[in-house]
């Protein structure tokens, strides 16, 4: 085809006729209009950018160039930025809450712990069965750290576990142990028994249908009811019950979805196999549908860690609480608004940004059939 040919047809631009020049001038005009569109949409493009520098500005002045990093209360008084001095002398109180000042060293090798059995279980290649018997070990290990009474250590009660430790240590159990429990769940709620079904859909939706306050309420004053004579469950136990519930209920859920997504001639094909109905489930149907939901249930083990802030309304103090009850101090009530907050954000946002971004990982893994 001739080049007067592809200029005719409107393939190549005419150069003889306009230049190149001017050819760039309209791809950079075409540019330009694609970013900023029409008068009305370049104006709020405009306003939005001065906005966000200004967002970004004052936020540096305040986080570090007008910032007070030495000091007391009084520096910080006439200060116009942040107030580390507050954070660098609440430290430890808002990590680690009222559990004992000179025994707190415990809870921070817990934190180690946790968060290094967490990471060696990130990694593919260590998946199997060893890994559970590696979290019995933890587990028994955190528990003799946090409780005392064993290897010489002093006994703590459960009403001193504050602080971040708490916080993890209710939403990680009641993400493990809530999991099974939406899995069964699910699977009555979807199975063929009549009975099992409506007892399964009554307990989902009474307890999808209350608020985690109400329950955990409920748990600290009914639970008792329920134990034998001269028996007492202390308060943590009571809320970490309400949140194992109340996460198995919304994890049903979400495994319902995936299991109704699993095409029906997957559970006929395995039928001709001559496969039993829990075979089936276990072997064929639940691990495609679980496959299908791990956005979902990321986004669970999120919202628990989160919502474990509502566990001071029964008397506990997370981590949250701790750094409310730092910030009233009379010592630096007034002069710290906002510094706390800042901090306690930055640290869920650092977890929540990991779980997703793990997620996200699993997800990706799994559409490769990495398990």
């Amino acid at each position: 085809m001739s080049a007067a040919t592809k200029i005719a047809e409107g393939r190549v631009p005419a150069a003889s006729a306009t230049g190149i020049f001017p050819y760039r001038r309209r791809t950079v005009r075409r540019g330009v209009s694609a970013l900023f569109g029409t008068p009305v949409n370049a104006v709020i493009t405009v306003a939005c950018i001065w906005l966000i520098w200004r967002c970004v500005t004052v936020s540096l002045n305040w986080l570090f160039f007008h910032a007070v990093f030495e000091g007391g209360r009084q520096d910080c008084a006439i200060a116009y930025g942040a107030c580390w001095p507050f954070l660098l002398a609440k430290f430890r109180f808002v990590l680690f809450g009222t559990y004992p000042y000179d025994e707190q060293w415990r809870m921070a090798l817990s934190l180690v712990m946790f968060f290094a059995a967490a990471g060696l279980s990130m990694l593919p290649r260590l998946w199997s069965r060893w890994l559970i018997a590696v979290w019995f070990v933890t587990v028994a290990l955190l528990a003799a750290l946090m409780w005392g009474g064993v290897f010489g250590l002093r006994y703590v009660s459960t009403l001193q576990w504050s602080g971040l430790p708490l916080s993890l240590m209710l939403a990680f159990v009641g993400i493990v142990l809530g999991f099974p429990v939406g899995v069964l769940l699910a699977i009555a709620r979807t199975g063929p028994l009549p009975a099992i079904r409506g007892l399964a859909i009554l307990f989902i939706e009474i307890v999808r249908s209350l608020p985690v306050v109400t329950i955990m309420f409920m748990a600290a004053i009914m639970l008792p009811l329920f134990m034998r004579s001269g028996a007492q469950a202390g308060v943590l136990l009571r809320v970490q019950v309400a949140i194992v519930v109340f996460a198995g209920a919304y994890i049903a859920e979400t495994v319902r979805g995936g299991l109704q997504a699993v095409p029906r001639e997957q559970f006929e094909a395995a039928q001709s196999l001559g496969l039993r109905y829990w075979q089936i489930m276990g072997l064929v149907i639940v691990p495609q549908a679980l496959r299908m939901v791990i956005p979902s249930l990321v986004i669970i083990a999120i919202g628990f860690f989160q919502d474990t802030a509502l566990v001071t309304v029964v008397g506990l103090l997370d981590f949250l609480s701790t750094v409310r009850t730092a910030m009233h101090d009379p010592n630096w009530e007034g002069v710290v608004v906002i510094d706390g907050y800042l901090f306690a954000g930055a640290v869920y946002f650092a977890i929540s940004f990991g779980l997703g971004a793990y997620g996200r990982f699993v997800e990706r893994r799994a559409q490769m059939g990495g398990f």
